[in-house]
């Protein structure tokens, strides 16, 4: 060991603060990209969209409209829980990478006192030859010194470091797409449970005309002026739409149920849905004009883009393990036999790692690093599409939902005037039942046809929401009044 002067030791303090600093600039910077943000819905616990982590039970009644909905989807449903946890993991690697390049500090003070015997080392011959004891010791040895070793230049982990970067981007940005992903399934089941409590409603309606039917017939055949088969008719229509109600309350309980699970709320929760999915049309929109805003604002791309970006840094990672690099450690403290006699010691150098043979590691390196970017530039291309093909079907759904909604109002009308006369001809004497019950059925499968053509317009509304990227706001600009 070498002796310090005052001169090393300065320099040494100076490099443990541009350490310091060096770290805490690291620090700063890695919370500023932090302020920037993986999964489609499927099905239950392969599924994390349709899951939540649940709220307590709230008592009474509370009233729940989409936004209400939406908003507590994006508090406790699953999926975007676990893609938050995700963009954590990918700044924890961020932070991983960076270590290569930021100084590690250390002290690891130590005293020893040991005795040795020569003869348990093999010097038993020297022991006896010059008569001397085989025992050594007791002798004592203390060292007290703080170190710090900084790589000055690796180009593969600043390119690692620059990778894990675009992949912390990646992350933020598949957050952001987590959000769309909860809208599209908080409102797909919210939509559906509106459509079945409007069942139980038409249901509900299609029994009260059922009964008052059979009520009529029974009377006419207790007059005399129908035959018992009229009666039976009826009678025969009016538990068929019993059944119809009976199992629209119980679609409708489980649907319930669903939207409680996907939204963080209690399975007992019992709730009212306040939106009624009114018909609001949409202005047209192109086709050209919804691809350019959906390129511009789905998260998913612009987190495949950051992934691609990515992936051609962690080539260059990989092509960096034939490069030299560039590494320097010191240390500082004191040393001697015991600390009451210690003096200053110190220890500076530099090294340069010339990678001569590594064995193809290298070239495996690049291979695996040239598949995974190939992959990323395949998804890249395949999402551009995807997208295209989501907008326009989104698109297509909405121009033929909104027409099958104009015709279903149109047919209900119809079909209610058509029952009218159909009553009013039984009442007559003019014909029996049966054309008053095929009319019952028409009208039920008027509204029936309403209620689905509506549910499939405003799904259709959701769908080119998640299809455009825009979140949030295009509930604010799509779903106006509700």
């Amino acid at each position: 060991m070498l002796s310090s002067g005052d001169p090393i030791r300065l320099l040494c303090a100076k490099i443990l603060i541009l350490g310091a600093l060096i770290s805490h600039a690291q620090t700063y910077s890695g919370s500023v990209s932090g302020t920037s943000g993986q999964g489609v819905p499927t099905g239950n616990a392969a599924n994390p969209y349709s899951g939540s982590v649940p709220t307590k039970l709230i008592p009474g009644r509370m009233p729940l409209s989409l936004e209400n909905a939406i908003d507590l989807g994006l508090q406790h449903n699953l999926g975007l829980l676990l893609s938050r946890t995700d963009t954590q993991a990918a700044r924890g690697q961020r932070w991983q990478q960076l270590s290569a390049l930021l100084p590690h500090v250390t002290a690891a003070p130590y005293i020893a006192v040991s005795k040795i015997n020569l003869d348990q080392l093999g010097f038993g011959g020297v022991t006896s030859v010059f008569h001397i004891s085989s025992s050594i010791g007791p002798y004592s040895y203390f060292d007290a010194r703080a170190g710090v070793n900084q790589t000055l230049f690796d180009w593969g982990s600043i390119n690692g470091a620059r990778a894990a970067t675009q992949n912390v981007k990646s992350a933020d940005y598949t957050l952001l797409d987590a959000h769309d992903l909860v809208i599209l399934t908080v409102g797909g089941v919210y939509f559906q449970a509106i459509a079945d409590e409007a069942r139980i409603a038409t249901d509900e309606a299609q029994v009260e005309s059922a009964q008052a039917l059979f009520d009529q017939a029974t009377d006419q055949v207790n007059a005399g002026t129908a035959a018992d088969i009229d009666a039976m008719r009826t009678k025969v229509e009016l538990q068929t739409r019993q059944q119809q109600l009976i199992q629209a309350r119980n679609d409708f309980a489980i649907q319930k149920i669903t939207v409680a699970r996907v939204i963080g709320l209690a399975p007992n929760q019992d709730f009212d849905l306040t939106d009624k999915s009114p018909y609001q049309p949409l202005e047209n929109m192109t086709a050209e004009e919804a691809l350019t805003r959906a390129y511009a604002s789905r998260s998913d791309y612009r987190a495949a883009e950051s992934a691609l970006r990515a992936a051609e840094l962690s080539r260059k990672a990989a092509v960096a393990g034939y490069f030299p690099s560039l590494s320097f450690s010191a240390d500082y403290g004191t040393g001697a036999a015991h600390p009451s006699d210690s003096s200053r010691v110190y220890d500076v150098r530099g090294t340069l790692s010339i990678p001569i043979f590594t064995g193809n590691s290298v070239h495996g390196d690049i291979q695996q690093a040239d598949a995974r970017l190939q992959q990323s530039r395949e998804q890249l291309d395949n999402l551009r599409a995807q997208i295209e093909a989501d907008v326009r079907t989104a698109l297509f759904n909405l121009q033929s939902s909104s027409e099958q909604v104009k015709v279903a109002q149109s047919n209900i009308a119809l079909a209610d005037e058509t029952l009218t006369q159909s009553r009013d001809r039984f009442t007559a004497g003019v014909t029996d039942t049966v054309e008053v019950v095929q009319s019952q059925e028409t009208v039920a499968s008027a509204h029936e046809q309403y209620i689905s053509s509506l549910y499939n317009y405003n799904f259709a509304k959701i769908s080119l929401i998640r299809a455009l990227g825009i979140g949030e706001q295009g509930v604010k600009e799509y779903f106006r009044g509700k």
